[in-house]
C-alpha cells in the first residue's frame, strides 16, 4: 500500500464565536469589507474578509487556502433557529465525514456546527486504488459525507462513492452525500444523435452506492434532480453573494443583472428579483463546441449601469469574459462576475485577469489553488449555508422516526 493518505484528526474545540455569532441579512461588516477591498485594488492577493474565526485555516507554507470568509451567509430568522436549538446540539447521532476533495469547507462546517470531523482514514495504493476506513463507529449513526466530485473529477467521484459503501457496511442508519459541486451535471440532456447522459449515470451510482440522501449546491440544471432516486435537497448560495453585494452599497437605480446565455435566464431573473428587483439583461450566445463560446447579440440596456454577470459556474472563463466585453462595448461603467463553483480550467486565470471584470465573486464550493488567486478574486464561504442545511434534514428524520 502507498504512503499516500489522509486521516483526519478529531477538530479543536469548539470556538465560543459559533455560539453567539449572528446579524442581519445586512451585515454591520459592511465598513470592513470596503476597506480591505480598497486595499485589494493593490495586492496581488484577492480581498480578504475577515470572520470570527480566531485563526485562518493554514496550509503547510502558512499561508490560508480560504482567503475570504463570509461572516454572513444566512438570513437572520435562519439564525434565531440555529440559536433556538444550539443546547440540544451536542447530544446527537450525527456524524460528520470529510474526503480529501475540498477539508478546508468540511472543517469550516464542522465549527459551525458545533462538532469534530469523524476520523477516517483515506489511502491510495500503488496502482492508484482508493481505500477508505472509518476509523470510528457509526453503526445506527446519520452520517454525511463532504466530497464536492471537482478535479481530478473521477477520482473524487470514486473516493466519495467507496465512502458510501464503507458507511453502509459498516452498519450507519443513513447515509447522506453531501456534494458542494456535482460533476458531469453539464451532461444533463442528449443535444447531438449518440451522446451520453452522464449526469444520470452518476446519479445511478451514487444511489446504488448505498447513499439515502444527496444535498448539492446550485446544479448545473433543475432536472437533475429527476434523475436521482432518493431525495435530493437542492442548495441555492445565492444569499451568499447577496450578502457580500448589499456591503458594498451600489445604488439600487444602477443596477443591471446579466445572464451570460439564454439557458441561465431563470436564475438571473431569480436573482434579480433579490436584488432590489433590478433590472435583466441576456448575452445571445452560440457554442461552436465544449468550453467554446462566441457572443452574438445583447438583449437589454446596459448603458452607464453597473453589470452583475450571474452563472452557476466558471469553467475556462470564455463565456464570462467575451459577455463582460460586450458588456463595455454597449457602455457598462463596471461588471462583476458571480458565480457559485470556481472550476478555473486554463487559460481561465489569465482571461479573468485580463481587466475587463471589476471583480470575480465565487464560493469555497471547490477549493481553490493559491496558484489561481488573482487580484480581482474574492472568495465567499458558504460552511454556515450548508451546516444549518445539515442539521435541518438531521432534526427532520430523527423527528420522522419517532413516529415510525
Amino acid at each position: 500500500m502507498a504512503s499516500l493518505g489522509l486521516s483526519f484528526p478529531p477538530a479543536s474545540k469548539t470556538p465560543t464565536y459559533l455560539a453567539s455569532s449572528s446579524s442581519s441579512f445586512f451585515s454591520h461588516s459592511s465598513l470592513s469589507l470596503k476597506t480591505s477591498l480598497s486595499r485589494s485594488r493593490n495586492s496581488i492577493f484577492p480581498s480578504v474578509v475577515k470572520c470570527d474565526m480566531p485563526e485562518s485555516l493554514n496550509v503547510g507554507n502558512g499561508n490560508p487556502s480560504i482567503p475570504i470568509i463570509n461572516e454572513r451567509t444566512l438570513p437572520k430568522f435562519l439564525e434565531s433557529a440555529r440559536m433556538e436549538k444550539s443546547v440540544s446540539r451536542t447530544n446527537t447521532r450525527l456524524k460528520l465525514f470529510s474526503g480529501t476533495a475540498n477539508p478546508a469547507l468540511s472543517q469550516e462546517i464542522a465549527w459551525y456546527m458545533g462538532l469534530d470531523l469523524g476520523k477516517i482514514n483515506i489511502k491510495r495504493f500503488a496502482d492508484g486504488e482508493i481505500y477508505v476506513q472509518l476509523q470510528e463507529s457509526v453503526r445506527g449513526c446519520d452520517v454525511y459525507l463532504v466530497q464536492p466530485t471537482c478535479t481530478p473529477t473521477n477520482e473524487n467521484l470514486m473516493e466519495l462513492l467507496i465512502m458510501v459503501d464503507a458507511c453502509r457496511r459498516a452498519s450507519a442508519k443513513k447515509v447522506t452525500a453531501v456534494i458542494p459541486y456535482f460533476g458531469y451535471a453539464r451532461a444533463d440532456r442528449k443535444t447531438q444523435g449518440r451522446e451520453s447522459i452522464a449526469a444520470k449515470l452518476v446519479a445511478n451510482l451514487i444511489t446504488e452506492a448505498g447513499a439515502d440522501r444527496v444535498l448539492a449546491c446550485d446544479l448545473h440544471s433543475g432536472q437533475s434532480m429527476g434523475y436521482f432516486d432518493i431525495p435530493v435537497d437542492h442548495i441555492y448560495c445565492q444569499p451568499v453573494i447577496l450578502d457580500y453585494l448589499a456591503s458594498k452599497s451600489i445604488p439600487s437605480e444602477d443596477l443591471v443583472v446579466v445572464s451570460p446565455d439564454v439557458g441561465g435566464v431563470a436564475r438571473a431573473r431569480a436573482f434579480a428579483k433579490k436584488l432590489s428587483d433590478a433590472p435583466l439583461a441576456i448575452v445571445d450566445k452560440r457554442r461552436s463546441g465544449h468550453n467554446v463560446a462566441e457572443v452574438m447579440n445583447l438583449i437589454g440596456d446596459v448603458k452607464g449601469k453597473v453589470a452583475i454577470m450571474v452563472d452557476d459556474m466558471i469553467d475556462t472563463a470564455g463565456t464570462i469574459v467575451k459577455g463582460a466585453a460586450l458588456l463595455h462595448q454597449e457602455g457598462a461603467r463596471e461588471v462583476y462576475a458571480c458565480c457559485t463553483h470556481a472550476v478555473f480550467s486554463p487559460p481561465a486565470i489569465e482571461r479573468l485577469s485580463g481587466g475587463l471584470l471589476q471583480e470575480v465573486i465565487v464560493t469555497n464550493t471547490l477549493p481553490v489553488a493559491e496558484k489561481n488567486y488573482f487580484p480581482q478574486l474574492t472568495i465567499l464561504s458558504v460552511a454556515n449555508l450548508l451546516g444549518e442545511t445539515i442539521w435541518r434534514v438531521h432534526d427532520d428524520s430523527s423527528v420522522s422516526s419517532i413516529f415510525l
